[in-house]
């Protein structure tokens, strides 16, 4: 076989110029792809509209009182209870739904009983056993005392011994201390059937107060339990009852305002849910929480309501203004009072004046503002914003005045 001629095999100096110039082609065409890409980018983020958070100004206080410090915080009952049984136990009936109001003692929850029910006729049967053998002891106990009385007068008429005497007497004082040990057997069942009973009532679940259910927790056929299981299979709980008429406001106020914040202050309150609604809620500060918040810096306080109504629900948010005492006339016959209420980041500085930036119709307009008296997070704003205006208070600080932006939706 002849061998094989390798120094044939070799690329001709052509084909290895054209291959390389077929490279540096395609690596100018991907490069030139690239910017192309790149620019469209440049000029799409360009053309974008700068997104900003907006805040609504509020009305400032009334000409009647000012505010003193401004708040929000949640609307909370007072009287809150997750109803649970008392016992381990299947539910075989629910007499209630999220929404319904319930009155105190009202059946909510029923669970079975079966077991219980038959541990209480066992109970009630030892009493009944132990009342008959009672019936028949006295019985031979009145038959003991006549024997014993006949004995006595043998034994006087010297016809019997003493100790026929000994042996009746004895008979006596046995049944008599059989009588009572039965008598105390009657009280041991009938210790058990109350407690057999207590076991019945158990399997039926009622609602400690008055009020409107919140939450459904149990279904027919679940097992509930008043400690929790492991796995998930077992209820804890069977509903949340909520006394309406217990609804206040729970605020966190800065540690730095407290002072502003005293105990049957007048308070004003709007819930978030409703912020078209110009009906305030008149309310007063019924305690002060004597703690502080060393994380949050903050101290509790509690507010009742005046007056409440079927709008106020839990967990709600509000916005609550302390009002002061003595109204402005009082205090300075100069007074001004503020036309608005904004965020203190809606206000931007520039040199020593101060502005913010409005949005209307899809714009910002620069607007300097005249500011009063800091409220917390807020401040009063004396000039230069009306209530209702909306204003940025997050975006970037290169807006200007005229440019296009875009609400970010929360």
């Amino acid at each position: 076989m002849p061998a094989a001629d390798l120094s044939s095999l070799k690329i001709h100096d052509s084909a290895r110029t054209k291959g390389t110039a077929g490279k540096v082609l395609a690596y100018i065409s991907a490069l030139i792809g690239a910017l192309v890409l790149l620019g469209g980018g440049v000029l799409a983020l360009r053309g974008r509209k700068p997104q900003v958070e907006v805040t609504t100004a509020r009305a400032a206080g009334g000409s009647d009182q000012v505010t003193a410090l401004n708040a929000s915080g949640y609307v909370t009952p007072r009287r809150r209870a997750t109803v649970a049984a008392k016992i381990t136990g299947r539910v075989t009936g629910v007499f209630f739904d999220e929404g319904n109001n319930v009155k105190e003692g009202q059946l909510l929850t029923t669970l079975d009983d079966s077991d219980v029910q038959k541990a209480l006729s066992s109970s009630k049967a030892d009493r009944e056993s132990a009342a008959a053998g009672i019936a028949d002891q006295q019985v031979q106990l009145r038959l003991a005392e006549i024997q014993l009385k006949r004995t006595q007068g043998l034994v006087d008429a010297k016809v019997q011994t003493e100790e026929a005497l000994d042996n009746a007497k004895a008979s006596v004082d046995s049944l008599k201390a059989k009588i009572a040990l039965t008598k105390q057997q009657v009280l041991g069942a009938e210790a058990r059937i109350a407690e057999a009973q207590q076991a019945v009532e158990n399997c039926t679940i009622r609602a400690p107060f008055a009020g409107r259910i919140v939450s459904k927790d149990a279904q027919i056929g679940e097992m509930v339990s008043p400690i929790s299981a492991g796995g998930g299979f077992t209820r804890t709980g069977i509903a949340t009852i909520v006394d309406m008429k217990s609804n206040e406001i729970e605020v966190d106020v800065n540690e730095a305002y407290i002072a502003k914040v005293k105990e049957h202050q007048k308070v004003e309150a709007r819930l978030d849910a409703y912020p078209d609604d110009n009906d305030k809620y008149l309310a007063h500060v019924r305690t002060v929480i004597p703690s502080a918040d060393r994380q949050k810096a903050t101290v509790k306080v509690r507010i009742s309501f005046d007056k409440l109504d079927d709008k106020i629900l839990p967990d709600m948010g509000v916005k609550v203004a302390f009002l002061e005492d003595e109204t402005p006339k009082k205090k300075d016959p100069n007074a001004v009072l503020a036309k608005a209420i904004i965020p203190l980041s809606a206000v931007r500085k520039e040199g020593d004046g101060r502005y913010v930036l409005l949005v209307k119709n899809e714009a910002v307009e620069r607007r300097a503002v005249t500011l009063g008296a800091e409220r917390g997070t807020d401040v009063d704003v004396l000039a230069g914003v009306n209530p209702g205006d909306a204003l940025v208070v997050k975006g970037p600080e290169t807006l200007k005045d005229g440019q296009g932006v875009e609400i970010k939706q929360p």
